[in-house]
C-alpha cells in the first residue's frame, strides 16, 4: 500500500469517527440549546438562574478535573498501548483495576462534596456572601447536583475504553440524556415544588444515571467485565498515576480560569454570570459539534501511532486534524460575529429573558467568539501531547495562560464589564495555543504547521467573502425586528446560515481546499459503520 493511500486511509478514519461524534453531539447541542431556552424562559437571568449555574458548574468542574481532564486523557494512551502491544485480555484487566480505583475515589469525592457544599459555594461565588436566600439556594442546588460527578466520571471512563476500541456512538450520545433529564425536570418536577429551580437540579441527577445506563450494554458487548479487580501493584496503576498528577494540575489550572471568571463576574451587576453562561453555550455549539468531536476522534489514532513509534504518521494525522478543525471554526467565528444578536434573540429572548439580556449576552458572545479558533486548536494540540504521554508540557503552558487571563481580566473587567472577562479568556487562549504549537514543534521535530497555515489562509479568505455576503444580505433582504415575529426571524436566520454556508463551500472549492473533501468524509455513511464497531 502506498504512503499516500495510508495517509488518506488514516485521514478518513479520523474524519469519519469525528462525523459519528459530531452527529450525536449536534443532537446533544440542539437539545442543550432547547434546555437553555427552557431555563431562560422560566428563570431568566436573575437570582435563581445564577444560583443554578454556579451549583451546576461545581460538579462539572470536578468532572473535567478527575474524569475528562485527568484520568481519561492519562488512561487512553496507556490502554491503547496495552491493546497494541499486549492484547485485549491484558488491556481489559488493566481497565478493571483502574475502574475499581476510580469508583472508590468518586464515592469519597461525592460524599465530601455534599457535606462541604456551604464552603464550596463560598469559594466558588464569593460575591454571593455567606448567608441569604441566594447563598442558601445555591448550597441546596449544589448538594442535589453534586452526585452527578460520580455518574459522569464513569461515563467518561467508559468513553475512553469504547473510543480506544473505535466505538464512538454511545459515548457521544450520552449528553443527550442529560439534556432530556434537565428538560424533563423543568417541566415534570419543577411545577410541583415551592422552589421550581430545584426540579431542574433533580433533572441533572436523573440525567447522570441515564448516561451511565446507556454505556453499560456497549461496555459488556465489548467483553469488559464490570466486576471489581483490586490489584494495587498493577504496573498500569503507577504509570497512569504518574501521568495523572500533572494532568490533574493542568485541568485544575484550566478550571481555575473558569473559577476566576465566575468569581470576578459575581462582583459585577446581577445577571453577569448568566450573560456569560448563555454566550458560552452558543460558542460551545460549534466547539462541541466539531472541535471536541475531532479531538475525541483523533486521540486514539495519535495514541496508536505513538505506541508504534511512527512519528511520520503521527504528524500527518495531527496536521489533518488541525486543518479540519480550522476549516470549520474559522467560518463559524465570523458567522457568530455577524449573526450573534439575532441568534441570541431567537434562542433566548422570551419570558423572563429581556431585550437587555439579549444585548448583554451578545456582547459576551462577540468576545468569546474571537477565541473560538484558539479554543478549538488547543483541544487538538493537547490531545497530541497526551498521546505522546507528555502531560507536563500542557501544564506549564496552561499556567502561563492562566497568568495572562487573570491579568487581562482584572485590566478589562472595569471598562468592558463582563465582556472584558470573555475577551481576556479569548486572548489568553490565543497565547496558550501559540505556546503549545511551539513546544510541540520542538518535540516532534517535524514541521506540520506549514500546510496548516496554508489551509488557514484559504479558510480565512473564503470566510471573509462569506461574511461580506451575509452582511449584504442581512442589510438588504433579511431584516430582523421584533415586529416581524419569531417565525419570520427564524426563517431569515436559517436562510442567512444556508447562504453563508453555500458561499463558503463554493469559495473553498474554487480555492481547492482539501479539507472540503475531509468534511464530506465526516458524514460519509458507508464507512461509518466500519469505524464505529465496538
Amino acid at each position: 500500500m502506498s504512503i499516500s493511500k495510508n495517509i488518506r486511509s488514516e485521514g478518513e478514519k479520523v474524519s469519519r469517527a469525528a462525523g459519528v461524534v459530531s452527529l450525536f453531539t449536534l443532537l446533544s447541542r440542539v437539545l442543550g440549546l432547547i434546555r437553555d431556552m427552557v431555563i431562560a424562559a422560566l428563570f431568566g437571568s436573575g437570582l435563581t438562574a445564577d444560583a443554578f449555574f454556579v451549583a451546576f458548574r461545581i460538579p462539572n468542574l470536578l468532572r473535567r478535573l478527575f474524569a475528562e481532564g485527568s484520568l481519561t486523557i492519562a488512561f487512553i494512551p496507556v490502554f491503547t498501548e496495552y491493546l497494541t502491544r499486549k492484547g485485549k485480555k491484558d488491556a481489559f484487566e488493566m481497565a478493571r483495576v483502574i475502574l475499581t480505583f476510580l469508583s472508590l475515589a468518586l464515592a469519597v469525592i461525592t460524599v465530601l462534596g455534599v457535606v462541604f457544599a456551604p464552603w464550596i459555594v463560598r469559594i466558588q461565588a464569593f460575591g454571593f456572601g455567606g448567608s441569604g436566600m441566594k447563598y442558601d439556594l445555591t448550597v441546596l442546588l449544589t448538594r442535589i447536583t453534586f452526585p452527578y460527578i460520580f455518574f459522569i466520571s464513569l461515563v467518561a471512563f467508559f468513553m475512553g475504553i469504547l473510543n480506544s476500541l473505535r466505538h464512538f456512538a454511545a459515548p457521544a450520545a450520552a449528553p443527550i440524556l442529560l439534556n432530556v433529564g434537565i428538560i424533563g425536570g423543568a417541566f415534570l418536577i419543577s411545577p410541583s415544588l415551592s422552589e421550581p429551580i430545584v426540579g431542574v437540579a433533580m433533572g441533572v441527577f436523573i440525567g447522570g444515571v441515564m448516561q451511565v445506563a446507556l454505556q453499560i450494554p456497549w461496555i459488556m458487548k465489548s467483553g469488559l467485565r464490570l466486576m471489581p479487580l483490586w490489584i494495587p501493584s498493577h504496573p498500569a496503576v503507577r504509570r497512569i498515576g504518574r501521568l495523572m498528577l500533572p494532568a490533574v494540575f493542568g485541568s485544575a489550572v484550566y478550571q481555575f480560569n473558569q473559577f476566576m471568571g465566575t468569581l470576578l463576574a459575581s462582583f459585577l451587576p446581577e445577571g453577569s454570570i448568566s450573560w456569560l453562561y448563555y454566550a458560552d453555550r452558543v460558542v460551545q455549539f460549534p466547539l462541541g459539534v466539531f472541535a471536541i468531536a475531532i479531538s475525541t476522534a483523533v486521540l486514539p489514532s495519535l495514541s496508536a501511532h505513538a505506541a508504534e513509534e511512527d512519528l511520520d504518521e503521527f504528524n500527518r494525522t495531527l496536521s489533518h486534524a488541525l486543518r479540519l478543525v480550522f476549516f470549520i471554526t474559522i467560518p463559524a467565528t465570523l458567522g457568530l460575529m455577524v449573526l450573534g444578536k439575532p441568534i441570541i434573540s431567537i434562542l433566548f429572548e422570551r419570558g423572563a429573558f429581556s431585550a437587555h439580556a439579549t444585548s448583554m449576552t451578545c456582547e459576551a458572545l462577540f468576545y468569546y467568539t474571537a477565541g473560538l479558533w484558539a479554543f478549538s486548536g488547543i483541544r487538538i494540540l493537547v490531545s497530541a501531547f497526551y498521546a505522546l504521554q507528555d502531560t507536563k508540557t500542557p501544564v506549564k503552558v496552561a499556567v502561563a495562560a492562566l497568568a495572562v487571563n487573570i491579568g487581562l481580566s482584572l485590566l478589562l473587567m472595569g471598562p468592558l464589564q463582563h465582556g472584558g472577562l470573555a475577551l481576556a479568556l479569548s486572548l489568553a487562549s490565543g497565547v496558550q495555543f501559540i505556546l503549545l504549537a511551539l513546544f510541540l514543534y520542538r518535540r516532534v521535530k517535524v514541521l506540520v504547521f506549514r500546510p496548516v497555515l496554508a489551509s488557514v489562509f484559504k479558510s480565512g479568505l473564503a470566510s471573509a467573502v462569506m461574511a461580506l455576503g451575509v452582511i449584504t444580505a442581512k442589510k438588504g433582504w433579511f431584516v430582523f425586528s421584533l415586529e416581524s415575529g419569531i417565525l419570520h426571524n427564524s426563517m431569515s436566520l436559517t436562510a442567512l446560515v444556508i447562504l453563508g454556508g453555500g458561499i463558503y463551500i463554493l469559495c473553498s472549492w474554487v480555492l481547492r481546499a482539501q479539507e472540503l473533501r475531509s468534511l464530506m468524509e465526516m458524514f460519509h455513511s458507508p464507512g461509518r459503520k466500519k469505524h464505529d464497531e465496538p
